[in-house]
């Protein structure tokens, strides 16, 4: 089964024929009941990452429990769309980016199922390459960019953007991080599909980030970026081919897998 974890301002995605489910876990509830539907080929899981009234802000989103029911109802291989900010000119609002690196500036949150066992998850390449490149190959998408996930709720000062965007990174984001390392100590392919809702304080001059502003970018961008999604889906294999998860590199987990 193939999932999908929606972001800000992506709250549904099939229509009146998707079932859903309301699953339980070892870590709580996840943020919202799980709709399960059809596209193309693929059964396919949604969850909104924010919950249905979008109640849980970046730092408070139940992520262990949000990966976790995915994975015991099937889930295998995940697109996780979301809005970023741009660290750059070169991309706009509008934008659509497959990050292929993230860097983690979050604090205190729960980002793993190893509490103990001195089990160590290779995290080199975040990204499933297989899921990435299926929805890379869009027409319009933009195939590479690394992706700050900071803490959040709070946008950043000036100075910080222009920190991190002199350091290299292109695109920043709250949920980002702990959402695939999770993935991957699941053993669940993942990729980010990233919509720029805005460039973030320190790239131009004016009021800086607003959260009316980002939300409004967003509904003006849905009904594309959703099609997007929806293609992206479309093309991904029957098969699943990606070897980046943790059997492949000989760890033997402390728990089984749901």
């Amino acid at each position: 089964m193939l999932g999908v974890i929606g972001g800000s301002g992506f709250y549904s995605f099939f229509g009146s024929d998707a079932r859903s489910v309301h699953p339980d876990t070892p870590y709580g509830a996840p943020s919202a009941p799980i709709t399960v539907g059809r596209v193309g080929q693929h059964e396919v899981a949604f969850l909104p990452r924010h919950g249905v009234d979008h109640e849980y802000s970046p730092h408070t989103v139940p992520y262990r429990a949000n990966l976790w029911a995915l994975r015991a109802l099937g889930v295998r291989r995940l697109f996780a769309p979301c809005a970023v900010g741009s660290l750059t000119p070169d991309l706009g609002p509008g934008s659509v980016v497959v990050p292929d690196q993230l860097v983690d500036r979050t604090a205190g949150r729960a980002d793993t199922y190893f509490d103990s066992g001195g089990i160590h998850a290779g995290f080199a390449d975040p990204y499933c390459a297989a899921l990435r490149s299926v929805a890379a190959a869009l027409p319009g998408v933009v195939d590479g960019g690394t992706m700050v996930v900071i803490q959040g709720p709070r946008f950043s000062t000036r100075a910080e953007s222009r920190w991190y965007a002199g350091q290299g990174f292109t695109l920043i984001n709250m949920t980002g991080y702990p959402e695939a390392v999770l993935a991957r100590e699941l053993e669940m392919c993942y990729a980010a599909i990233a919509l720029v809702t805005d460039l973030d304080a320190g790239i131009e001059a004016g009021s800086g980030v607003r959260t009316v502003d980002v939300f409004a970018e967003f509904q003006r961008n849905l009904v594309p970026f959703k099609k997007l999604v929806h293609e992206a889906l479309d093309q991904v294999g029957v098969e699943r081919t990606c070897t980046h998860c943790l059997a492949h590199a000989g760890v033997t987990l402390p728990f089984e897998l749901p």
